[in-house]
C-alpha cells in the first residue's frame, strides 16, 4: 500500500526526513513515533501528497503522490491532529459537505452520512452544531469525514491527542472496527500505550531517521527487558545508591526522582537491592513498555519543534 525508499525532505539546509525506508501492508496498522520535530508529520504530508519530497522515492498504491497527487488522494482519508471541522455546521452537515469536495453524488451521501453517524456513535447528534460536541465526539466525527470517500489508507495524525481515558477507548474501538474491514491505518501517536493497543507495527523516528522498526512486542524484547523495578530512596540519595547495585540487572538508569533497574524478575531484583541493605522508600515491579523503549532508542531530553 506504502512503499518508501531513501525518502528525504529538507527545508533549506534542515533535513526533516533523512533518508528513510519503510513499506506498509494492506490492512496493516502501522506506527510513527517520535520526538517532536522527529520527522513524523513532514512524513505524513508526503504520504498525503501535501508536500514534495526533496528525494528518495515513495509510492502510494502504486502511484507517486509528487506526480499523481488528486489520484493518490482520492484513496486517502486524512484525520489531521488540530481539529478542522466547520463549527457552524451540523454533523450531517460536515459529512455531506466534506463528500461533495471529492464529487460525490448527492444519492452516495445520503446513505453515507448515516452510515458514518452511527459508526461514530453520533446519531442522536445529527442535527447538533459542532461547536456543541465534546472533545471526544469531535474526534469521532474527523474520523468519521475521513472514511467519507471509502478510502483505502485512513492516515492519523495525534488521533487521541486532548481526549480524556473513556473519550479514547471508544475511539480504539472504532479504529479496531475500521481494521477488521480492511483499511489499512497509518499513525502518529506520543502515547505509547496506544502505539501497543493500535499498531501491529511501527517505526521509531529521531531527528528525520529511523532508529527502530517492529511490532511493539518486538521492540520490547530488543530494546528492553521482561520486566522494571522502579527505586525511589528520595532526589538526594539515588544516584548514591545507584553506585551500589552495579550488577543487579541488565541495565540501570538513574532519574533525578527514582531509579530504574531492566531486569527479568522485578521481585527477585527487589530482594537483591535489599539484601544489600538498600531499602527503599518506595518500590515498583512493572512490566516494560513501548515507553522504555522510546525513551532508550531517543533520549529523556524535551525537545521542541
Amino acid at each position: 500500500m506504502i512503499r518508501a525508499s531513501g525518502l528525504t525532505k529538507r527545508y533549506g539546509e534542515f533535513t526533516a526526513v533523512a533518508g528513510i525506508d519503510f513499506a506498509v501492508a494492506r490492512g496493516e496498522s502501522f506506527g510513527l513515533l517520535g520526538p517532536n520535530g522527529a520527522g513524523k508529520s513532514t512524513t505524513m504530508r508526503m504520504i498525503s501528497a501535501t508536500t514534495l519530497r526533496s528525494g528518495g522515492d515513495l509510492r502510494i498504491l502504486d502511484r507517486d503522490p509528487d506526480t499523481h497527487g488528486p489520484e493518490v488522494r482520492a484513496h486517502l482519508g486524512v484525520v489531521p491532529q488540530e481539529g478542522n471541522l466547520d463549527t457552524e455546521l451540523t454533523c450531517a452537515e460536515n459529512l455531506y459537505v466534506y463528500g461533495r469536495y471529492f464529487g460525490l453524488s448527492r444519492r452516495f451521501l445520503r446513505p453515507k452520512v448515516d452510515e458514518l453517524l452511527a459508526f461514530a456513535q453520533l446519531e442522536d447528534k445529527r442535527d447538533v452544531k459542532v461547536d456543541a460536541l465534546s472533545g471526544g465526539m469531535k474526534r469521532r466525527l474527523t474520523i468519521a469525514r475521513g472514511l467519507v470517500n471509502e478510502p483505502e489508507i485512513l492516515l492519523l495524525d495525534e488521533p487521541t491527542t486532548g481526549l480524556d481515558p473513556q473519550a479514547r477507548h471508544i475511539l480504539w474501538d472504532r479504529l479496531f472496527r475500521l481494521k477488521e474491514q480492511g483499511v489499512t491505518l497509518v499513525v502518529t501517536t506520543h502515547y505509547m500505550d496506544e502505539a501497543e493497543q493500535l499498531c501491529d507495527r511501527l517505526i521509531v523516528m529521531d531527528r528525520g531517521r529511523i532508529m527502530a522498526e517492529g511490532s511493539p512486542q518486538t521492540l520490547i524484547s530488543e530494546y528492553s527487558s521482561r520486566e522494571v523495578l522502579e527505586l525511589r530512596y528520595g532526589t538526594g540519595r539515588n544516584a548514591e545508591v545507584a553506585a551500589q547495585l552495579e550488577g543487579i540487572g541488565q541495565r540501570m538508569e538513574a532519574l533525578p526522582d527514582r531509579l530504574l533497574l531492566y531486569v527479568d524478575d522485578g521481585e527477585a531484583a527487589l530482594e537483591a537491592v535489599v539484601g544489600r541493605g538498600f531499602h527503599p522508600i518506595a518500590s515498583l515491579v512493572r512490566r516494560s513498555s513501548l515507553e522504555d523503549v522510546f525513551l532508550r532508542l531517543t533520549g529523556r531530553s524535551l525537545v521542541d519543534e
